[in-house]
This record gives structure tokens, C-alpha cells and sequence, in this order.
């Protein structure tokens, strides 16, 4: 027993609040070192017996990364105080695992030995929005999606995709085209817009804020967001903003005074100046977001600028009755600001999304006093090796998804906001190397696996693109031009994630093939006796492929291809071609 890899804190993903009465524990282990963990659990306060006597519960396996196994367990502890610890079983020795360290036998004369979750007070319980879990997302870049209205172009504006995208080049796009499109959205199955920054700014990106409270007059007026929201909630379309707190742009007035009047401006506090006066090159003198001079950082910490920005949040909630907000470089920005952000915008909308921008292991932002959600890049990591760079393999996918699973809580991650591509990345096609069937297959786990799933304008059409600026192209309207073999694919998938609860988020997800039967990757997602099971065969070749699961006496349904499937005994053998798929509801 490698007693070093045993770990447990009670805390966060491994040990929280999931409902009022149901507490989550979760516990990691060498990968294929222990064969059995057994949760020891009891009341703190039996003071009426001389010794304890906790009860145990057999834990189960959850998942297995490279490295470690996980074991989980769901407990109802009847007066919400619990003292636990772990019986870790090798096959060979057994040890009682507690706060204190490892012991033989389990102590029984204190529970003090033990760990604690002294009580599942109701106020800490992970809460994100509950539409969050059956919505799905599309990305909209506001100058690059529709031209609704040519009164509001810019001056410099130039014909819609008539060049590549660049920095600096305006095509016209506007929130009148997106009203517009409403019904191409609803055509798709979307239920969430999640726009780029709309504020007043220099560039076309609009990440570089001058006004935070004003409209960019390139995308309209404050009435024409007004009625964007509007036939978005009509049709059943949530909206949300991004917001750039981390940083304001080069010409935000505060930040121009302090380049005029240095050590003089009552705004020098509003930024992490060096020294005066300010200079840009070669290297700014003031602290900026990713050494670009243009995006100057702002001091979150300073009360004036806490409270300038918490009514910008509050301003756009309370006139425009937005959905959500997604946070722009947000684990840059400190945690008080988050949560005092969190408190002011819930208090005017309380089931608002905060979703903030995190590349790397957010759970210091998901304790459920910060944000709701974060973007889930790991995700999208994994999806892009497996699919497009095909660098990886489907064990190794299973491992690492694995490790994103246990990242965080089941709360958690029934709302992350997963992404295949955004304004940040390579497209999705080009990425794959323009080969549609890989394409599909990625699109078929991003709409049936946990989480909020958002599809980048124009990935469901097959537009290509490199890196930004290669992926901010204009939208294409001309359905001649659009790949709709693939438009119908995702809405499609769209659809049945709809139908079908288990496809969204209900069920616990487990992963039953690691590639290692025909290299095929293999989920499944079961609740109250039905099991979705989503088969992807990553070869290019045809596989007769069986699938690993007990069919005697139940029906099956192949959902994307909404038939019956016939069955003979207690196995399903499925004959998937090369990048192909099935997803069966078994009942």
C-alpha cells in the first residue's frame, strides 16, 4: 500500500455540500493499488456510549487517471455532522486512514482522530443558475456575425467578408444583424448568446473598454440592446455579456488623465504605475494585461475602482436585464472583488450566470461564493488532442478526462461552460485538418457529455480559420456556401440533448472503454434505470464493436438515427464506420 499517494482534504471537491441533505466525499489512491475503500462515518456528539461506533459504507471506484484512482461516496448524515475516515483495503493489509494519519485499527476512544465536516450549513452549498444545465450556448463576435443596420458603420468600414480578417480591419457587423438572425438561431436549437465585449472601444475585438456604460456606437444603441434582449427572451434565448475588469483600454478617460497629468491625476491609484511619467516602450512602465501597453491593469483593490466597476455590473443587470456575465481575464483579479461582485449582481437577478475566464485549475473560484462557472479549457484540450491533433489516445483521454472530472464537484461541473473554439483559437475544422467526420465526432461529445456546451459562430457551417486573427472571419450567410450536412449534425444533436434529459445533465457520466476494445471511446450517463451510451470509434476504419454493457431484457433506441434497435440475448454488437458514432438510450 503506497500510503504516500493517499489524499483527502475535507474540503472543496473532496468533500462538499451537494443538496441541503446529501454530502459528497471523495477520496484518491494510487492507480490500481488499492482494492477496496470503505467510508467509516458517525454523529460527533454520541456522548451517551463510551466509545464511538461510527457505521461504514462501501465506497465506489468513480474514475482512474494516469496516476490515481478516485472513490466516491454520497452520504445523508441524519443531524448534518459528520466525523469520518477510510478503511483502505490492498488485498493484502488494511489501514484505517484519518486526520491524525494511518492506523492499524480504527481508533475508537475520540472522535477527534478523525476528519471533520462539522456541519452542511445551507448558505455553503454550490448554487449556479438552474437553466444553466440545459442551455446551449453559441458565440457570437459582434463585428464579424451580421450587418443589420449600414447606418452605424464605421467610417472605415469595408465590404462584408471581402478580405481576411486583421486586426484592424471593421466589416460592420452589428446587434440589429444579430436581431436579425434570431430565427437562424432558433433554427440551430440555441438557447444562449454569449457576446464578446459590446462596449465602447478602439479596437474590433472591443477588449480594449473606453466606456464601460456606453454601447459601441459601431454596434448600435442602448435601444437596440434592449430590443435584442428582448426577442432573445421571446424566443427563449438567454444572453450574456463579457466584461473587462482586469484591464480598460488605452483610451479609457481615467487612463488618458494619467498620462497627462502623472503624479498630479486623481486617477493614478486607478493603476499599478512603476513610475512617472508613463512610457510604452519597449516595455510599459505601468502594468498591463499580457505586456500590451494598450490594456493598461486595473487596481481592483482601490475602492474606487471597485465601486466604478460594481456599478457597471449592477447597470447592466438592473436597465438591460442580461443573463449572465463572463468575466475577461478573471484569475487575474482578486478574489475580494469577485465575491463582493458576486453579492451586487445576485441581489438584483439571483439566477445570473457568472462565468469567469480561467484557463488553468479554477477551483479557488467554484467554493460558490465567486463565480458559477468557469470555461472549461481542459475540456477542450482534451478534445482537440483526441480529435484534430490526434496526439493522443483514447486511454489517454479517458485518463485525462478523468482528472477534469475530479477537478471539481458535481455542482460544478453539471454548469461548466464547455468550448470547442472561440474568438482565442484556431477553428475547429481547420484544426482538424478540414476533415468533417472528425468534426462531427467532436461536436457529438461536446453536445451529449456533463456540462453547458457553446458552439463559435460559424463552426456549425464549417468555417475555417488560424489563430486570431485567422478565426474571426465574417459570418457566411449564403446557405450555398455553408457546409449543411454539418449545420444539420449539430442541430441534430441539438435536438436530442433536448429530448433527452440524460444527454444534458441528469446522471452520472462514466467512462467504460479506454480504447483498448477496437479503439473506441465509450461513455455512459444512467439515472432511475435508463442508461445513455455514447459510442465514438476514433479509426478510420469500419470496427464491428460490443458494446460493453448488459442489453438482456431492455430496449434500445439509436437516437441519432431514431430507431429500435433489435436485440438477441444479452450483448449489442454495433457496426460503426471510420469516425463514426452511435448514441443508444438503453431502458
Amino acid at each position: 500500500m503506497l500510503k504516500e499517494a493517499v489524499y483527502h482534504r475535507p474540503k472543496d471537491n473532496y468533500a462538499y455540500v451537494c443538496t441541503i441533505s446529501e454530502l459528497h466525499i471523495q477520496i484518491r489512491t494510487k492507480k490500481d493499488d488499492i482494492k477496496r475503500v470503505t467510508l467509516l462515518h458517525g454523529d460527533p456528539y454520541d456522548w451517551n456510549r463510551k466509545q464511538w461506533q461510527p457505521t461504514t459504507m462501501a465506497m465506489k471506484k468513480s474514475g482512474s487517471d494516469q496516476l490515481f484512482d478516485y472513490w466516491f461516496a454520497a452520504v445523508t448524515p441524519p443531524f448534518k455532522r459528520f466525523r469520518y475516515g477510510f478503511i483502505l483495503d490492498d488485498g493484502s493489509e488494511t489501514a484505517c486512514y484519518t486526520e491524525k494519519g494511518f492506523y492499524a485499527e480504527p481508533p475508537v476512544d475520540d472522535t477527534a482522530y478523525y476528519f471533520a465536516f462539522p456541519f452542511m450549513n445551507e448558505a455553503d452549498i454550490f448554487r449556479a443558475p438552474k437553466w444553466v444545465k440545459d442551455t446551449v450556448w453559441y458565440q457570437i463576435f459582434p463585428e464579424r456575425f451580421a450587418n443589420g443596420n449600414k447606418d452605424n458603420d464605421p467610417v472605415n468600414v469595408i465590404p462584408w467578408g471581402s478580405e481576411a480578417p486583421s486586426p484592424s480591419n471593421f466589416f460592420g457587423g452589428d446587434l440589429e444583424g444579430v436581431i436579425q438572425k434570431v430565427p437562424y438561431l432558433k433554427e440551430l436549437g440555441i438557447s444562449g448568446i454569449y457576446f464578446t465585449p459590446i462596449f465602447k472601444a478602439y479596437s474590433n475585438h472591443k477588449y480594449d473598454t473606453i466606456d464601460y456604460l456606453e454601447i459601441d456606437p459601431q454596434f448600435g444603441t442602448k435601444e437596440t440592446l434592449k430590443k435584442l434582449i428582448e426577442v432573445c427572451h421571446e424566443n427563449g434565448i438567454k444572453v450574456m455579456l463579457d466584461a473587462v475588469f482586469n484591464h480598460s483600454g488605452f483610451y479609457f478617460p481615467q487612463f488618458q488623465d494619467v498620462l497627462e497629468n502623472g503624479e498630479n491625476s486623481r486617477f493614478k491609484n486607478w493603476f499599478h504605475v512603476h513610475e512617472f511619467p508613463l512610457v510604452t516602450e519597449p516595455q510599459p512602465n505601468y502594468d498591463t494585461f499580457a505586456f500590451t501597453p494598450l490594456m493598461p491593469k486595473l487596481k481592483t483593490e482601490n475602492p474606487e475602482v471597485k465601486e466604478y466597476l460594481l456599478s457597471v455590473g449592477r447597470y447592466w443587470v438592473k436597465e438591460f436585464d442580461i443573463d449572465g456575465w463572463r468575466l475577461d481575464v478573471a484569475n487575474e483579479v482578486d478574489h475580494a472583488f469577485w465575491r463582493e461582485f458576486r453579492r451586487e449582481v445576485k441581489s438584483l437577478k439571483h439566477d445570473l450566470y457568472i462565468l469567469g475566464e480561467v484557463w488553468h485549475d479554477a477551483m479557488p473560484w467554484l467554493r460558490g461564493d465567486q463565480f458559477d462557472a468557469v470555461m472549461n479549457y481542459p475540456f477542450m484540450t482534451n478534445i482537440l488532442n483526441l480529435f484534430a491533433k490526434e496526439s493522443i489516445s483514447v486511454k489517454e483521454f479517458v485518463e485525462n478526462m478523468t482528472s477534469v472530472i475530479h477537478m471539481y464537484p458535481k455542482n460544478a461541473n453539471e454548469v461548466a461552460f464547455n468550448l470547442v473554439g472561440s474568438h482565442d483559437t484556431a477553428r475547429i475544422l481547420t484544426l482538424c485538418d478540414e476533415d468533417i467526420d472528425r468534426v462531427k465526432q467532436v461536436f457529438t461529445v461536446l453536445l451529449t457529455f456533463i456540462g453547458s456546451p457553446c458552439i463559435y459562430y460559424g463552426d456549425e457551417i464549417g468555417i475555417t480559420g488560424e489563430m486570431d486573427p485567422g478565426c474571426r472571419k465574417c459570418m457566411v450567410w449564403e446557405k450555398e456556401e455553408q457546409n449543411r450536412d454539418l449545420f444539420e449534425h449539430v442541430q441534430k444533436l441539438v435536438r436530442i440533448r433536448g429530448e433527452q434529459p440524460l444527454l444534458a445533465n441528469n446522471g452520472d457520466l462514466r467512462f467504460i472503454s479506454d480504447g483498448s476494445d477496437e479503439g473506441c471511446l465509450v461513455y455512459t450517463k444512467s439515472d432511475s434505470g435508463k442508461n445513455a451510451v455514447v459510442i465514438l470509434n476514433t479509426n478510420s476504419e469500419a470496427v464491428n464493436y460490443t458494446v460493453p454493457v448488459n442489453v438482456r431484457g431492455k430496449t434500445v433506441m439509436n437516437l441519432f438515427e431514431d430507431k429500435e434497435i433489435a436485440i438477441s440475448g444479452d450483448k449489442l454488437e454495433l457496426s460503426l464506420p471510420g469516425k463514426g458514432f452511435a448514441i443508444l438510450l438503453l431502458y
